[in-house]
């Protein structure tokens, strides 16, 4: 977690996935809406199109085999030793995740179904949070990865709750919102914490220090690291308020794109039907000579 390129490489992932899978489920809903099931992925056909699954097949366990070098090789203390091996056991259960969602339809549904995807999406949700800033204090850091964390909990529950009842376009919408959102957000996070361009007013970025045990966002007065309290609070509705316009706006045009099509294909027909109907309906008129 402790690097720029980290929450960039982050953002790479979470955000296409998170729009991709809005435009996904968003169109399967307004297809039919009572007939709406949540997928825990939606695979294209041919399924060479789902770019983001293929590449998160390589960059995981590339990610992962790179923390567990640094773990090895890291000279600092044990908390932050740990912190690395923590990070690179997650992205490896992301990874597994990953190859279930490749496996996903060609392998018994009874052994890797929807269902089952989703509580083990959860689970690595819920272990996400637990190593999400770990090593790394400081005021305003501490408040940045807690709405991390808030956001990686919310996925979980929503992918628990999916697991049990498919049919809640309600809660998928909000699994999209979230992930999107913790795209955003740890972009975010890596300019305020890890830059100096974006760094807040009387705070330094942070550091990752060989002989200490955690790296620390130092902030001059006390004064500065609440100023950047409110800051991170208040970029956070922001980014908020920003995905929830872009996801209804992605809804409002599906939705009306697709109304379109449907007046275009019915309207002339229904137009040549109704008249037909009302030739059929008008009584014969006759002349009487």
């Amino acid at each position: 977690m402790a690097s720029m390129a980290t929450h960039f490489t982050a953002t790479l992932f979470l955000l296409p996935i998170g729009l991709r899978r809005l435009y996904c489920s968003t169109s399967h809903f307004l297809k039919n809406p009572s007939l709406f099931r949540s997928k825990s992925w939606y695979l294209s056909d041919p399924k060479w199109k789902n770019l983001d699954l293929f590449i998160l097949t390589i960059a995981l366990p590339v990610a992962s085999f790179s923390e567990v070098f640094i773990f090895l090789t890291f000279n600092g203390r044990p908390t932050y030793h740990f912190s690395f091996l923590q990070q690179a056991l997650v992205l490896f259960l992301y990874w597994v995740l990953t190859i279930l969602f490749l496996l996903h339809g060609n392998v018994d549904p009874l052994l890797v179904n929807d269902s089952f995807l989703f509580v083990c999406s959860g689970i690595v949700f819920f272990l996400e949070n637990l190593v999400i800033g770990k090593g790394i204090s400081g005021l305003v850091s501490e408040v940045v990865y807690r709405l991390c964390g808030d956001l990686t909990i919310i996925c979980g529950c929503c992918c628990l709750y999916l697991a049990i009842k498919p049919s809640a376009f309600f809660i998928e919408f909000c699994l999209c919102c979230g992930l999107v959102l913790k795209g955003t957000w740890f972009l975010q996070a890596g300019l305020c914490l890890y830059t100096d361009v974006f760094a807040f007013k009387g705070c330094h970025k942070i550091t990752v220090l060989m002989d200490n045990e955690n790296a620390v966002l130092k902030c001059d007065l006390e004064e500065d690291g609440l100023r950047g309290v409110a800051l991170v609070n208040l970029l956070f509705i922001g980014h908020a308020i920003g995905v929830l316009l872009v996801s209804l706006g992605m809804f409002a045009i599906l939705s009306s794109h697709r109304n379109s099509r449907h007046g275009e294909t019915s309207g002339p027909l229904l137009a040549g039907l109704e008249s037909d109907s009302t030739l059929m309906r008008t009584p014969p008129e006759f002349e009487l000579e």
